[in-house]
């Protein structure tokens, strides 16, 4: 019922991106923490997955480890889909063979694309194919765009209803968290989202404590300034 992309970009940005014909998809599915990895998990969900998947991670296990203790212990493992990525983008994934075709994934270079009640497998394949020569654009920019890509293949074979994207970096709260839960074309309104995201909630964020700045920007004029350099800076790019 659903197809995702968990990914590590070339800086160490930890990303997931789920979209699915599921009401509030982001509730349940995607789990991320800086440092440590990510993971989406979907089919018949468990959500249980997330802070046990995220946990063994920080302990040292390896992505394959934490699929493996995971599906182990789940007597409803045949139903699952759940594929990981830790900090330094090492990549294990499982497709219970009671998933619903089309069902599959795909595994590159510092990303995982799985999906499940999909149109067909070139859904997965464009995703990953698109994500993988887009390297130019910006990390949350080339999930969003990856994910139309798939979208634009089939996507989910019933439709479509909410997507999440969350990303972490360097600290142990996300730098981005955007849900769309109901929506009529939710991938168009992500990006709205996104887009509006820059304007003053993305550098906002930047000035926020920090491990390198423990207590952040508290001066609201410098804020004020943070936030009009990025934008100046965005102008610039896009000119």
């Amino acid at each position: 019922m659903t197809w995702s992309i968990v990914a590590r970009d070339a800086a160490g940005a930890l990303g997931v991106l789920v979209a699915s014909r599921f009401f509030a998809v982001g509730a349940l599915c995607p789990h991320a923490h800086s440092g440590v990895g990510a993971l989406c998990t979907q089919a018949l969900v468990n959500p249980l997955y997330g802070p046990r998947g995220l946990a063994l991670l920080a302990q040292g296990n390896t992505p394959a480890d934490v699929v493996h203790v995971l599906t182990l212990a789940d007597a409803g493992r045949d139903h699952r889909q759940l594929h990981v990525i830790d900090a330094e983008g090492n990549i294990a994934a499982h497709t219970g063979v009671e998933c619903i075709d089309w069902c599959g994934q795909v595994i590159g270079e510092g990303f995982s694309v799985a999906g499940n009640m999909l149109a067909g497998p070139q859904v997965i394949e464009d995703t990953a194919q698109f994500y993988d020569a887009a390297r130019e654009l910006p990390f949350a920019e080339r999930l969003i765009a990856a994910m139309g890509a798939g979208e634009a293949a089939g996507g989910d074979k019933r439709g479509k209803q909410a997507v999440a994207l969350l990303i972490c970096t360097t600290e142990a709260y996300p730098v981005l968290d955007l849900r769309v839960d109901d929506h009529a074309d939710p991938l168009a309104e992500l990006n709205r989202l996104y887009v509006k995201s820059l304007e003053r909630f993305q550098p906002f964020v930047a000035c926020l404590p920090s491990r390198a700045r423990p207590a952040g920007v508290t001066d609201r004029s410098t804020i004020e300034a943070e936030i009009q350099h990025f934008q100046a800076a965005r102008a610039r790019h896009q000119g």
